[in-house]
């Protein structure tokens, strides 16, 4: 059993179920999933690219990733429909529990002047964004290997109803919040 998932059973939901005063154990938030995105537009042209991008991630995650392609045509940005633009991966169960305690324990600390994440990004249904701008802060990713620094958008998926009770949620399960 992951780390983070036994934090979760035996210390989250008992300070939850005092905080909010819940009647059900089955009421408590649960973290449902995490999404990490990143973001290819540069490297259209160039497939190398991004096959290094969706190694990256499939490294940082632990899961072969997706590659994500234009809906729509932009001429301005030299974008046809259909074009590989981007790489996706949606973790759930024990990988999300992993590659969470991962970020928040080891990776997070790891960025420079680092203060904690904002506590309003949150999007009003429970559900938390963050950006990241390196892919470096993982430990797996090897300096030397890294051909382009590229950033990734990670959303934390909630069965909360509020944002109060996500946020509670994340931060007793370890996420360092600035307040």
């Amino acid at each position: 059993m992951p780390r983070l998932k036994d934090k979760y059973k035996n210390e989250v939901i008992p300070a939850m179920m005092e905080k909010f005063k819940y009647d059900n154990i089955m009421e408590v938030p649960k973290l449902d999933k995490v999404v990490i995105n990143m973001g290819l537009g540069d490297a259209k042209d160039n497939a190398k690219l991004i096959e290094a991008a969706v190694s990256d991630l499939g490294i940082i995650s632990g899961q072969k990733p997706i590659i994500t392609k234009a809906k729509k045509s932009v001429s301005n940005f030299k974008l046809r429909e259909g074009m590989n633009v981007g790489a996706k991966v949606t973790l759930r169960a024990d990988r999300m529990y992993e590659f969470t305690d991962k970020l928040f324990n080891i990776a997070l600390p790891r960025v420079r002047d680092f203060r904690g994440v904002s506590a309003k990004s949150f999007d009003g249904r429970g559900n938390y964004s963050m950006g990241v701008k390196e892919q470096l802060m993982f430990p797996e990713i090897e300096y030397d290997k890294v051909e382009q620094i590229r950033g990734m958008d990670i959303i934390f998926v909630t069965t909360a109803k509020t944002d109060e009770e996500a946020l509670e949620l994340l931060s007793l399960m370890g996420m360092p919040f600035n307040r």
